[in-house]
């Protein structure tokens, strides 16, 4: 078993990260064109960094740009799902 596997994530040890296959990876770390994915459960890997990506939050898709910080994470948890709530001030006011 592999000491790095450990750390990355919240699955058994001996099951690994869950990744899914990007074939287009490689061109487009060579040529600096974002992946498209609705892969949120993803885990980020080290050779994903530098690489741009497209990850869907249900309605739109939300570019992410991946970080030595962001390894080991998921690509879901930096495409938030949810609108930031406010109040709005009346007229009256």
């Amino acid at each position: 078993m592999h000491p790095t596997l450990v750390a990355l994530g919240g699955r058994s040890a001996w099951k690994g990260p869950f990744f899914v296959h990007f074939p287009q990876l490689r061109e487009a770390l060579r040529s600096n064109i974002p992946i498209k994915t609705d892969a949120r459960a993803c885990t980020i890997l080290p050779n994903f960094v530098g690489c741009r990506f497209q990850v869907h939050n249900g309605r739109h898709y939300i570019p992410v740009s991946i970080t030595q910080d962001m390894v080991g994470h998921k690509l879901g948890e930096f495409a938030p799902t949810r609108k930031r709530f406010y109040y709005r001030q009346t007229k009256n006011k």
